[in-house]
C-alpha cells in the first residue's frame, strides 16, 4: 500500500465493502476522516490507523477490517 495513493474525499470502505467514511487528509500514520463521517452525528473528526488499510481500489480506500470493526476502532483525537 502506497499512502500517496490516498487522496482527499476518497470513500473509505471496510473489507466487507460497507462505507466507513471519507478521507479528509492524511495525518502522519493515520487517515483523518471528514466531519460528516462521524458515526455519532456529532460533527467530530475521527482517525483510522494506516495499518488498517489494505490498499486503494479505484476511488476507494479498502480496509483490512470490516466496517463495524473499523468504526469501533475510530479515534477522536490526535495522539498526545
Amino acid at each position: 500500500m502506497n499512502k500517496a495513493d490516498i487522496k482527499e474525499h476518497m470513500q473509505v470502505v471496510g473489507s466487507c465493502g460497507n462505507p466507513v467514511g471519507k478521507v479528509d487528509h492524511l495525518d502522519g500514520d493515520r487517515i483523518k476522516l471528514t466531519r460528516d463521517s462521524d458515526p455519532h452525528g456529532q460533527g467530530h473528526h475521527h482517525y483510522l490507523p494506516l495499518s488498517q488499510v489494505k490498499g486503494v481500489e479505484g476511488d476507494k480506500v479498502v480496509l483490512t477490517v470490516n466496517s463495524g470493526e473499523a468504526k469501533k476502532s475510530l479515534q477522536t483525537q490526535a495522539p498526545g
